[in-house]
């Protein structure tokens, strides 16, 4: 996002002050998923951190750049997790590599699921997709990579491009909105359903 007005003040270079960065962002993390974004301040950020909101501002200009901040981070260590989770299985047989993988990403997003719900809102508000195009990205080369391993040499490039596409966003959109919404479907049925599902996309 090129918005000025969201971007840190500075970048810290000691180590105390990447400490106190930290700080920020891991309260600011406890309050968003606590108060939501409308009752998260800078001043209960700086309060959770344990800073003065001076301390606060010297990094961060307001409430915006920190949620972006966080976001960031968040976003940087689930694409992170979920790349080595995919890359762990490229010789798992499909039906378990996709299974284990959406069980991943539930597992992931179901440890701060009222964060992830602040995230995804505010991403939108904020317009600020780039680390989830980012994320997506990398899913889908890993994906790809999955499918020409396993024999998917029939279809046309063109072909394999668009089924990882949608399998990709299909997994990432419905994951999210099941973790989030938290529908009368059990964990099991979920991800067996899901599971026949994307694996209609693999090839046979």
């Amino acid at each position: 996002m090129g918005d000025s007005s969201t971007a840190p003040r500075k970048r810290p270079k000691q180590e105390r002050s990447r400490a106190t960065v930290e700080r920020i962002l891991a309260a600011g993390q406890r309050c968003l998923a606590e108060h939501g974004y409308e009752g998260t301040s800078t001043n209960r950020i700086a309060d959770a951190a344990g800073i003065s909101p001076g301390s606060l501002y010297q990094y961060f200009p307001n409430k915006d750049a920190v949620v972006v901040a966080v976001i960031d981070r968040f976003t940087d260590a689930l694409t992170a997790q979920i790349a080595r989770d995919l890359a762990a299985r490229l010789d798992q047989p499909p039906a378990q590599a996709v299974r284990t993988t959406i069980e991943s990403l539930l597992d992931a997003l179901d440890v701060h699921p009222e964060f992830v719900r602040v995230a995804f809102e505010q991403t939108e508000r904020l317009q600020y997709g780039r680390k989830l195009a980012a994320f997506e990205h990398r899913i889908e080369e890993l994906t790809t990579a999955y499918l020409l391993l396993h024999g998917d040499r029939s279809r046309s490039a063109a072909e394999r491009e668009a089924a990882v596409w949608i399998v990709v966003r299909a997994v990432g959109d419905l994951t999210v909105r099941y973790a989030l919404e938290r529908p009368e479907i059990s964990r099991e049925d979920f991800l067996s359903a899901f599971t026949r599902l994307v694996l209609a996309y693999f090839p046979e």
